[in-house]
């Protein structure tokens, strides 16, 4: 078994997770001197968003160079001595490739824009004449992700693509050239010591030839992304398989995974179960990301449905996530803490590996961030109508009673998003010392669930309750998890090794997980929840 088939991962971003130089920043080297409460939480590798040059237009993922690091978070030193201090305390390094577009600002779009229509510099881009008589209109209907036309027009009438916002021009993937520099970009971080890569976007970055419309319906369903002329078509593959042999076989420094160790994991919004594990096979992607699960209702139903189908792939790697940098963090999404909770021990006892997202562990609920300081591009795009993304990039909270929680010696007013009130209870400090906390649930779930491996994590577990039961019972090898996702309280299965909220004697209160030992007759499991599947009797 491969260390990440079964892993916990835990994101950071950077800007937003300590600043080591009171500039109000989060950097490389506050990172380096927080990864203790990493691994202390029980994770085994950390994937770190983008460090790189950028404008910030986008958080970051508008790149200006693919091989610096942004002189707010540091130098290439620092980069060094976070992948070794990493690696000292047992934590792979994940890191990010952003392939689909770059930084208007990057030396690359610089000189297309100078060398003008037809020249070889615009052929790293996906420059168009424009529709109309006069070349005023769009080369097509495509939409931005960000909201508006995915088309901005330069001073000599061409116009370029950009699936984000304007800043983040796409690249021309059918030009051997990009293909190149890309192979360089990898090379260049895995002989640094990096564990692996997180690919952006990774279902954009070919585009159907001759670009055609899209049709009215493009953003209606996101069950129809594959059908988009600018999602998932057949050309990634054949790159992606290209980058796993590179993994695999390009030497790695001391220190580092050996080559066939190394992970790829794919940001593939694709919905169709299907059509991802094309993103999955033995020579693509390592793993794809999981949003099916991240963006399911709190119901059994649909929970129900979204795991059985994640195992659609026999002997494919699994992963489940419930926040990220990009999501409403679960506490306001579920709609309380303790549902956040349950979910929390649901995730974490599903065979597979498991994405946690920094402040996860601590219940931090979404923040409302102040008008005036929102820097996500979707307010703007969107007419001012979704505030987008920052309120789950806002500054962890390590200590102290108010902003900014020990997160920099700067004042409150100077950090890289501002920390709301009343978050005191919240901190590192405050949750350490108190054991029904959030962090000291993760941290007693992480460390059952690797007294408690999974005997395969590519399996699907098993389920102990029936189909359309208010509450989800299943066993992963022997250990067992009960989520009460119903109004009224039933019964408890078997001994409880860990729950997410006190236990109502021997009863299981709504919104309430347990985990417990599965014998494997489970015949607790069956007479608690009437089940009788013959699959309850492995």
């Amino acid at each position: 078994m491969n260390w990440w088939q079964d892993m916990v991962c835990y994101e950071v971003y950077p800007r937003a997770f300590a600043d080591s130089d009171g500039d109000g920043t989060g950097d490389l080297a506050g990172l380096t001197a927080r990864l203790e409460h990493i691994r202390d939480l029980g994770a085994d590798a950390v994937w770190c968003t983008p460090f790189y040059p950028s404008p910030l237009a986008d958080g970051g993922y508008d790149i200006s160079d693919y091989t610096g690091v942004a002189p707010d978070l540091g130098t290439d030193a620092d980069a060094g001595r976070l992948t070794a201090r990493a690696h000292e305390l047992g934590l792979k390094l994940i890191v990010d490739l952003v392939p689909n577009h770059t930084s208007d600002r990057h030396p690359w779009f610089l000189d297309a824009l100078a060398a003008g229509p037809g020249s070889a510099e615009r052929e790293m881009y996906l420059f168009r004449a424009g529709r109309g008589e006069a070349g005023e209109l769009p080369p097509n209907d495509w939409q931005s992700a960000f909201g508006g036309p995915a088309w901005t027009r330069v001073a000599d009438g061409e116009w370029y693509c950009h699936l984000h916002a304007p800043e983040q021009p796409d690249l021309n993937w059918r030009n051997p050239k990009v293909r190149d520099a890309f192979t360089e970009v990898l090379r260049y971080w895995l002989d640094r010591g990096v564990d692996g890569f997180r690919v952006d976007v990774a279902h954009a970055l070919f585009k159907a030839e001759g670009l055609p419309d899209a049709g009215p319906g493009q953003h209606a369903d996101p069950l129809r992304n594959h059908l988009m002329p600018y999602y998932d078509q057949e050309e990634l593959h054949p790159l992606y398989r290209e980058w796993r042999a590179l993994l695999d076989t390009h030497p790695a420094p001391p220190g580092a995974v050996a080559p066939h160790d190394r992970v790829m994991v794919a940001e593939s919004a694709v919905f169709d179960p299907a059509r991802l594990a094309r993103y999955i096979r033995p020579d693509e992607m390592h793993q794809a990301f999981n949003f099916a699960f991240l963006e399911a209702a709190w119901d059994p139903a649909e929970l129900r449905r979204v795991i059985d189908d994640s195992f659609g792939v026999p002997g494919a790697a699994v992963t489940w996530l419930l926040s990220s940098h990009d999501a409403v963090r679960p506490v306001t999404r579920y709609g309380s803490l303790a549902r956040a909770r349950a979910a929390a021990l649901l995730m974490l006892a599903l065979p597979g590996s498991a994405y946690l997202y920094q402040g996860e562990e601590l219940g931090l609920p979404q923040a409302e961030v102040p008008v005036d300081r929102i820097r996500d591009p979707l307010w703007e795009r969107s007419g001012r109508t979704e505030r987008g993304r920052d309120g789950a990039r806002v500054p962890m909270p390590w200590s102290g009673a108010r902003a900014p929680y020990g997160f920099t010696t700067a004042d409150a007013g100077a950090t890289w998003l501002p920390q709301p009130d009343g978050w005191a209870g919240l901190t590192v400090a405050a949750q350490e010392t108190d054991p029904g906390s959030t962090l000291a649930l993760y941290r007693a779930a992480l460390r059952l669930r690797r007294a408690h491996p999974a005997p395969d994590p590519a399996a699907p577990p098993v389920w102990l309750s029936e189909p359309g039961a208010p509450v989800l019972v299943f066993r992963r090898g022997e250990l067992g998890c009960a989520v009460n996702l119903g109004a009224e309280s039933v019964p408890a299965p078997g001994r409880p090794l860990l729950s997410s909220g006190p236990l109502d004697g021997d009863a299981l209160p709504p919104d309430t997980a347990v985990w417990f030992l599965a014998p494997p007759s489970s015949r607790t499991a069956r007479s608690a929840h009437g089940d009788t599947d013959d699959d309850a009797r492995d």
